[in-house]
């Protein structure tokens, strides 16, 4: 019986090997979703600042808004401790700046390019004829600044 293995080079091993590593990834982009996984899961109704802190916020800055959130590992920049707000604006807590970057307005320094996402269109979402966004966003404001260290 004759051999008909292709002889292949062992520097060429890496570059096949991503390759195949790239096609499986492509095809699972076409691989059919159940409905569970196309169903995006609606913004929360409550306008209470630690119930939106808690949906929104912990992935990245933790529970306790230290920057610890089981999301905060795979980012590039570290993610900030909210908890040193008022510390690192020289003692006061900046209400309006914090607003602006949750609404997506300004973005923060420390990111140099915007990885938070911008919550202020999920805020404003429009229920029952009401915009409750700014609510939503003062209330979660409020909250940050209630998580303050002195």
């Amino acid at each position: 019986m004759k051999n008909l293995a292709v002889p292949v080079s062992p520097h060429l091993l890496p570059s096949f090997a991503f390759c195949v590593a790239a096609l499986i990834v492509a095809l699972s982009f076409c691989a059919p979703r159940s409905p569970a996984q196309e169903r995006k899961s609606p913004p929360i109704e409550s306008v209470d600042g630690p119930a939106i802190f808690r949906a929104y916020c912990t992935p990245c800055h933790g529970l306790d808004g230290r920057g610890h959130g089981p999301a905060a590992y795979a980012l590039r920049s570290k993610v900030p401790d909210l908890t040193l707000i008022t510390r690192r604006a020289g003692g006061e807590f900046p209400r309006d700046r914090i607003r602006k970057i949750i609404e997506g307005e300004e973005s923060p320094v420390a990111h140099g390019s915007r990885q938070m996402p911008v919550w202020g269109p999920v805020f404003h979402q429009i229920d029952a004829d009401q915009d409750l966004g700014n609510v939503r966003v003062d209330n979660l404001v409020s909250y940050l600044q209630s998580l303050q260290r002195k």
